[in-house]
């Protein structure tokens, strides 16, 4: 057991002291930063978990990358990657099987703790150890084992040789570090738990924590990594609605206000002259996901046929204007996505526009229905179709009744939408080993965990993936492995295109729309970037 320096209560208590002398979160929930250069953030995204293992979603990593450190992440305005407590790039052995690792020496977490290689072991192999159905396991499907051989040494041992993709994934969601004398090794370790133990490395310490109300944060001065706090403090409020997140940085009671405001208050606060608009590139993506159980035909029910719930999905697929979703919804925020890679990363390819449709990237009725007769499908099919209204922006709502009103037009499908929150929606979509999942087909949202094409195949459709919907292809899985370590960029091409090819005709997910990011900011406030690291950083902010 690691010397332990600092009793993690009394540490606490002094955080919050010093967090209550530059700002804080009055009774009315609002905030005020009466000294000190502090930085309020809005937000309707909601937290899952801060535990890195028992989340994979926006709104949890936005407290996470702020609190614990990584070995690898981004530098601002810039797709390469760095170390963060990392002492060096890291090597590969001879034939590419183990990927060594040194760290920085003298590293601690706020609450005094040295902070080494066997916390970093512990991090990595509790995730895979919980494996929650919430999780980032799915990431870390390459990775065997993981050693620390001594105290700055660690050694990945990776399924796939040279893995172009290992970096990265130690950037990720799955990447967080931490302390392993606070956090459990086979359960979720709980926010109160985590916030009076002070267990955090990151370029902030949580200092307070009301779940999905307010989350308020301090500069962490023992921090050693990539992106050290420009500012003293941070305090975040959650709201309920984009209408009043909208309101509160008008009026100056938010400095910054990120995810997510309709496409409508974007428009009027780019003509208002006492906040800016800030935009970053785009990765963030709106698909579709069908159940393979239970949806129509699916394997779980009691007319299940795999040729009719294919041809349902199809004829799905030939019915959807992502133009109209573009143009009417999201006035051009989000733009048409007719493949499984976004535009901008190698291997994209609009197979789904050439596929479905009329082949131009408009639905095609006529299709539809020559898909579903075919297979032998009775018309009108009954399709229960789920959303969440929180978590992706209030324009979800009115994006699923487009499509809703899309498959219903020419009398083929009968949709019965239903919402759900957040919070119960992420458990209960999931297909489990006791569980088929509530939802037949469903909305979801993704933002990338690294700017590699990796990011939208494995935790899509590998074993063991993210979506959880109960759809497997070996060919696919294997394919994905092979991409994960050619080290040629041609070749590595030609098989994520071919990746898609297959998903173009088995539909698991289907892509709808990617957007870019956008924040808002009061007219003193600077330093906000949306950059390739698809995540907003706070320790850049000042104002």
């Amino acid at each position: 057991m690691k010397n332990k320096k600092l009793l993690a209560a009394v540490a606490s208590v002094a955080a919050v002291a010093s967090l209550a002398a530059c700002g804080g979160v009055k009774d009315d929930g609002s905030t005020t930063a009466a000294s000190g250069n502090a930085i309020t953030v809005g937000t309707t995204d909601k937290i899952v978990s801060v535990d890195p293992a028992g989340s994979y979603d926006n709104g949890s990593y936005a407290v996470q990358i702020q609190i614990f450190p990584f070995l690898y992440a981004q530098d601002y305005n810039t797709s390469e990657l760095s170390p963060d407590i990392a002492a060096d790039d890291g090597t590969w052995n001879d034939d590419g099987t183990e990927f060594t690792v040194k760290l920085k020496s003298g590293l601690k977490f706020a609450n005094g703790h040295d902070l080494t290689s066997s916390d970093v072991k512990f991090s990595y192999d509790r995730v895979k150890t919980i494996n929650d159905e919430n999780g980032p396991s799915s990431l870390l499907a390459n990775i065997e084992s993981v050693e620390a051989p001594d105290d700055t040494t660690v050694v990945f041992k990776d399924s796939v040789p040279f893995d172009v993709t290992l970096k990265q994934v130690l950037s990720s969601p799955a990447g967080p570090i931490v302390d392993e004398e606070v956090f459990d090794a086979d359960k979720l370790t709980d926010a109160d738990t985590i916030v009076k133990g002070n267990a955090f490395a990151g370029p902030y310490k949580l200092t307070s924590f009301k779940m999905n109300e307010t989350a308020g944060y301090e500069k962490n001065d023992s921090y050693e990594g990539l992106t050290p706090a420009k500012n003293d403090a941070v305090q975040v409020k959650y709201f309920a609605d984009a209408s009043n997140l909208k309101l509160a940085v008008q009026q100056g009671q938010i400095d910054v206000a990120y995810r997510s405001l309709t496409p409508t208050d974007i428009e009027d606060l780019s003509k208002d002259s006492k906040v800016k608009v800030v935009k970053g590139p785009g990765g963030e993506e709106r698909f579709m996901v069908f159940n393979f159980k239970i949806q129509p035909y699916g394997e779980s029910q009691p007319d299940a046929d795999a040729a009719k719930a294919k041809a349902v999905r199809q004829a799905v697929a030939n019915l959807i204007d992502r133009e109209e979703l573009s143009e009417k919804v999201y006035k051009g925020t989000y733009t048409p996505m007719y493949s499984f890679i976004p535009d901008g990363l190698a291997g994209h390819e609009d197979t789904l526009k050439s596929a479905y449709g009329d082949g131009n990237g408009k639905p095609s009725a006529e299709k539809a229905k020559k898909v579903l007769e075919d297979a032998g499908v009775s018309t009108p099919v009954d399709l229960k179709l789920q959303y969440n209204p929180d978590h992706y922006g209030s324009s979800s709502a009115d994006e699923y009744a487009a499509i809703k009103t899309q498959l219903e037009e020419d009398g083929l499908f009968k949709v019965d939408l239903q919402s759900t929150e957040w919070t119960q929606y992420s458990s209960e979509r999931n297909v489990t080993d006791d569980s088929d999942g509530s939802y037949p087909v469903y909305q979801l949202g993704w933002f990338p965990d690294y700017s590699d094409p990796d990011n939208y195949l494995s935790p899509f459709f590998r074993e063991g993936n993210f979506v959880n919907n109960g759809y497997s292809n070996q060919e696919v899985n294997d394919l994905i492995v092979k991409q994960a370590g050619e080290k040629d960029a041609t070749a590595r091409e030609e098989i994520l295109k071919q990746i898609q090819q297959i998903e173009t005709d088995d539909l698991s997910t289907l892509p709808l729309l990617q957007g870019a990011q956008v924040a808002v900011t009061g007219a003193d406030v600077s330093g906000v970037v949306l950059d390739a690291s698809f995540r907003f950083r706070y320790a850049s902010v000042t104002k």
